[in-house]
């Protein structure tokens, strides 16, 4: 199907920063691009050839949208799969396949998917509610810690809690949920795999993410990870494994734990452009918005080896500010060599909300990680 410089059109359902950034290919390449998102000042919004607004969620919604295109694709989980299912019916291709985002995005589903198809995870238990979870607690069933995850719209680091005892649970959004094993790890790690229509899979290199202490959200990505090759090559193997179970198409990022015992398992996966695939923009032969348009098109997969060693920064919203943002200083890390600053278009900061991402490129990821440190200590998002 011949969509460079024609009248063929490319769906993104989500027009925050993944869409905006999915869109610097479409706009090099001279590809027609529709883009559905409920706000209106949405990040991707300038950078498509036709904006609706409107609910992700609502079938009607989704699927007025997706009538006419020859393509459908996401930058977010969170979509109204059923109109998906209709779509798809009707022939429109639609890539990741809804049968794939209907157990992804439920963490239940997605769990269950990865024990019965051999898939190394953490156990866990299944509960309809906080009820359930108490009387497993008295029961002695359960015992802390351990890790909660609300079954459904957990994102970024929300609907996640390690609980250590009662009284944090009474904080959790009721609801399903599971209820798995807090395992001791060395390290967070991902893998981005891509597959095609025709059969053509690639994967990008083994990161490692390093986290915010309190906010559950990753500070800085390391590719490559600093690993023996035995854990590398493991975690190629296991993410490569998922990506051929789930059969998806398009990018599949697969994140990963390292234990302290040398075990690597599978935490949970997204079918989409990936923060620890921000890196690629600078470092890879060809990043990863690239490659999932390359993939949802069926066009040959592009080459993923590192041109240098990288580590991406998120830049997020200070706390105690709220408002119009300002970036300070950043002047100051735009003198460094080897940065790259992205600003993601969002008009007001929060705290922690994700404002844009740093890259540093450097021969040397050691090297990487100490300007990265400086980078983050340099540049405030703050209000006005």
């Amino acid at each position: 199907m011949e969509f460079f410089s024609t009248t063929k059109t490319l769906g993104i359902l989500g027009g925050g920063q993944l869409g905006k950034m999915l869109l610097y290919t479409t706009r090099k390449w001279d590809i027609k691009t529709k883009v559905l998102d409920p706000s209106e000042s949405a990040p991707a919004r300038l950078a498509c050839d036709e904006f609706v607004m409107g609910s992700l969620t609502d079938f009607q919604t989704v699927y007025e949208f997706g009538k006419g295109l020859d393509v459908l694709t996401i930058e977010i989980e969170k979509v109204n799969v059923e109109a998906l299912e209709k779509l798809e019916k009707e022939g429109v291709k639609v890539y990741p396949q809804p049968r794939v985002l209907k157990t992804i995005q439920n963490k239940c589903l997605q769990k269950k998917f990865y024990r019965n198809h051999n898939i190394p995870t953490a156990s866990f238990d299944e509960f309809e509610n906080l009820d359930q979870v108490k009387e497993g607690i008295i029961k002695g069933e359960l015992s802390f810690p351990f890790v909660w995850k609300s079954a459904e719209m957990g994102y970024d680091g929300y609907g996640v809690s390690i609980i250590y005892s009662n009284k944090e649970i009474e904080g959790l959004n009721d609801g399903p949920c599971l209820i798995e094993e807090l395992v001791p790890f060395e390290k967070e790690l991902s893998v981005i795999v891509c597959r095609r229509p025709s059969g053509e899979t690639v994967h990008y290199p083994v990161v490692e993410s390093e986290f915010h202490p309190t906010a559950n959200q990753v500070e800085y990505v390391l590719c490559p990870a600093r690993l023996s090759e035995q854990a590398t090559n493991k975690a190629i193997e296991i993410a490569l494994q998922t990506a051929e179970a789930y059969g998806q198409i398009g990018l599949l990022a697969v994140e990963l734990f390292l234990t302290d015992e040398g075990e690597v398992l599978v935490n949970e996966v997204a079918p989409r452009p990936h923060n620890s695939g921000h890196f690629s923009i600078e470092a890879s032969y060809t990043c990863q918005f690239e490659q999932h348009i390359r993939a949802v098109l069926d066009l040959p997969l592009g080459k993923t080896e590192s041109k240098a060693s990288a580590v991406m920064v998120n830049l997020v919203g200070k706390e105690g500010h709220t408002g119009l943002v300002v970036y300070k200083n950043i002047d100051q890390i735009l003198a460094i060599e080897g940065v790259t600053p992205h600003i993601y278009g969002k008009k007001e900061t929060r705290p922690f909300r994700k404002m844009g991402h740093i890259t540093i490129i450097h021969p040397k990821i050691d090297t990487a990680r100490k300007m990265a440190k400086q980078v983050k200590e340099t540049l405030s998002v703050i209000s006005k």
